[in-house]
C-alpha cells in the first residue's frame, strides 16, 4: 500500500488532537485563572535508505542521503503560564495573585492541590473555601460578627469586629511557585498538582522573593487570546484538509495503477 496513505493519517490524527486543544482553550476562554494549553509536535522515525555522509565512490561523499518520514504525532502538551488580564469585582473575597505564584487548596484525600483562581467564598463555618467548597491554606477563619474583610498585598487577613476599634488579624494566604509551572498536572476544577518535573513547591509571603502580590477585589482572567486561537483553528483546518488531499491523492494514483494497468 502507498506509503502516503499511512504518513497522511499520522498527520490527521495529529491536527485532530491539536483541534481538540484549541477547543478546550476557546471553551475555557471565561474560566477564571484558565492557563491554555500548546500542542507540542515532533516528527516521527525516518527510513533511512541512503545514509548522509555514506561514502559515494571512494572520493565522494553522499551530502544529504535519502531519509524518508514516517509523519508525525503530538508527543505533548503545554501549559502556557503567561499572566491573564485582572478584572476588578470588588469583591471582598476575590483574590488574584498579580505576577507568579499559585494559592494552597487541601483536597478531600489531604493532598494539596495549586490554583490562580481566586473566586473565594465563606463556609458555614466561617473558613474561606473554593467555589467548590475545598478549604483555602493556610486555613483562615472569618468570625461571624466581622463587619468587613481586607486582605493585604502580602496577604494578611484582617477584619473589622463589631465593637472593637483595632482590625483583628486573622491569618495570612500564603502562596507558593515552581521551578517549571509547565510541569504542573492539570487535575481540573481550576487546580494543579505537582510532578517531578515541576519540582517541590516553594512557599511564600506574597510580594517577596519573586512571588506575585495578592489583590483583593480582583480576578485574573484565563489567558486564552481568542484571536490567537481562531488563527490556530483556521490554520488547523487546513492542514487537516491538506492531510486529506494526501490520502485523495494517493487514492487516485492507486485508483490509475489498478484501471490502467
Amino acid at each position: 500500500m502507498h506509503a502516503a496513505l499511512y504518513v497522511s493519517k499520522t498527520g490527521l490524527a495529529a491536527q485532530d488532537t491539536k483541534l481538540t486543544t484549541v477547543a478546550n482553550n476557546l471553551a475555557n476562554a471565561s474560566t477564571v485563572g484558565f492557563k491554555r494549553d500548546r500542542a507540542v509536535f515532533e516528527d516521527l522515525l525516518y527510513q533511512i535508505q541512503r545514509q548522509p555522509g555514506a561514502q559515494n565512490t571512494e572520493e565522494t561523499q553522499l551530502p544529504s542521503g535519502l531519509q524518508l518520514g514516517t509523519g508525525v504525532r503530538v508527543v505533548g502538551t503545554q501549559k502556557q503560564f503567561d499572566y491573564g488580564s485582572l478584572q476588578v469585582t470588588n469583591q471582598p473575597l476575590d483574590v488574584a495573585i498579580d505576577g507568579r505564584g499559585f494559592f494552597q487548596i487541601l483536597q478531600p484525600d489531604g493532598t494539596i492541590g495549586y490554583t490562580r483562581a481566586g473566586q473565594f467564598h465563606l463556609s458555614n463555618q466561617g473558613e474561606i473555601v473554593d467555589p467548590t467548597g475545598l478549604l483555602l491554606q493556610p486555613a483562615i477563619i472569618i468570625p461571624d460578627n466581622a463587619e468587613s474583610v481586607t486582605i493585604g498585598t502580602d496577604g494578611t487577613v484582617s477584619a473589622r469586629i463589631a465593637g472593637v476599634a483595632a482590625p483583628a488579624i486573622l491569618g495570612n494566604i500564603q502562596t507558593v511557585d515552581f521551578v517549571n509551572p509547565a510541569g504542573l498536572q492539570a487535575i481540573g476544577g481550576n487546580l494543579f498538582l505537582e510532578t517531578a518535573a515541576s519540582g517541590n513547591p516553594i512557599q511564600g509571603i506574597p510580594g517577596q522573593n519573586g512571588l506575585g502580590q495578592v489583590e483583593q477585589g480582583m480576578l485574573e482572567n484565563s489567558n486564552v487570546d481568542i484571536v490567537e486561537e481562531m488563527v490556530n483553528m483556521i490554520t488547523t483546518q487546513r492542514a487537516y484538509e491538506m492531510n486529506s488531499k494526501i490520502v485523495s491523492t494517493a487514492d487516485q494514483m492507486l485508483q490509475f495503477v489498478t484501471q490502467n494497468l
